[in-house]
């Protein structure tokens, strides 16, 4: 006879199945509640800004004019009329007509949106590529000279503000040294129908400033987390029991240690990469970079208000996305953290 226990209980599975189902229903309707508020406040913030009615008509506008086009807006109505109106829009997916380019409000950003996701993607690449191992080694080796360098810079890469470095690159890299374009997105190729730099080397000649600029910050925070996750694992019995048996210092640091020293920087990790798509408005300002942070920044500045509705509420969903992403990866990071 078998141990008892040899075979999974299926009464456990159903359970695990089940916990799976309530915790996806569960943050289903966080995100929706979120998305929500969301919605309330930018109508609100949207609705306080100016008058839109002026953007559409003609200058020398009649008064009749004037009000058909607010009737036609519906901006004749009640707030919370008006409300339930652009709330029902946003739900068949109409944001609207841009009153600059006169064209769906929708359209607009996802055109704009390959551009700025590639620039993220690389920038990110680059952080983690450059940031775990050095963070390894200056917790690893907290009091050596490098580390304290390593530590140094990061600081530095904290502290100096993105658009006055993108300017520094941007001087001796392409004005002085004549190495990088300082402007534009370079040529592009289509991949699955979609436009993107990164399958032409003029593409990735154009991308290599803005993403460097961009990743700066992000580098020094996920070293400084990395740092301090592996000083923390360091003192655990695991790793004494680990170096005891044997194990190479590599095995150690990286097997053992970088595991379990990663859990809260992934969640800086998946913070940051939407902080990075929300915000990277400075970055693509500096370099002329057309995606949709340059696009946020044009449509404010020409109260294009179907334009800036749609940037805040993607923003929102993906933020809300990338949350639940993260707290999927902790399960898959650590096995003792559970959905449950």
């Amino acid at each position: 006879m078998g141990k008892a226990g040899a075979f999974p209980d299926p009464a456990d599975k159903k359970s695990q199945y089940s916990d799976m189902l309530g915790y996806l229903i569960k943050r289903l309707i966080q995100m929706l509640l979120v998305l929500w508020i969301v919605s309330l406040v930018v109508f609100l913030m949207m609705s306080f800004t100016g008058d839109p009615v002026f953007m559409i008509v003609p200058i020398d506008a009649t008064d009749d004019q004037i009000q058909q086009a607010r009737r036609i807006l519906g901006l004749d109505q009640s707030l919370p009329v008006q409300y339930w109106i652009f709330i029902s829009s946003l739900v068949q997916g109409d944001f609207g007509q841009s009153y600059v380019f006169r064209q769906p409000a929708l359209a607009l950003i996802l055109e704009r949106m390959p551009a700025t996701v590639e620039m993220v993607l690389v920038a990110m690449v680059l952080a983690v590529v450059v940031a775990i191992p050095l963070g390894v080694y200056a917790g690893a080796n907290p009091n050596g000279r490098l580390s304290r360098i390593i530590m140094a810079g990061s600081l530095l890469g904290i502290s100096l503000p993105g658009f006055w470095v993108g300017m520094v690159l941007i001087y001796f890299f392409a004005v002085h040294l004549g190495i990088f374009p300082s402007s534009g997105r370079g040529e592009t190729g289509e991949v699955f129908g979609v436009r993107t730099s990164l399958v032409t080397w003029n593409g990735w000649h154009h991308i290599i400033l803005p993403a460097v600029t961009l990743s700066l910050a992000t580098m020094a925070i996920l070293l400084r987390m990395t740092r301090a996750g592996m000083m923390e694992v360091a003192r655990q019995d695991y790793m004494k029991f680990a170096r005891a048996k044997g194990a190479t210092r590599q095995d150690v640091l990286y097997k053992h240690g970088l595991k379990n020293a990663l859990i809260p920087v992934v969640t800086i990790f998946g913070l940051q990469l939407g902080d990075l798509i929300a915000f990277a408005t400075i970055t693509e300002t500096i370099f002329s970079w057309p995606g949709m942070g340059k696009l946020l920044i044009d449509s404010i500045y020409r109260a294009d208000r179907p334009v800036i509705v749609v940037y805040l509420m993607l923003v929102a969903l993906i933020f809300v996305v990338i949350n639940f992403l993260v707290d999927l990866v902790y399960t898959l990071i650590d096995p003792r953290i559970t959905l449950k």
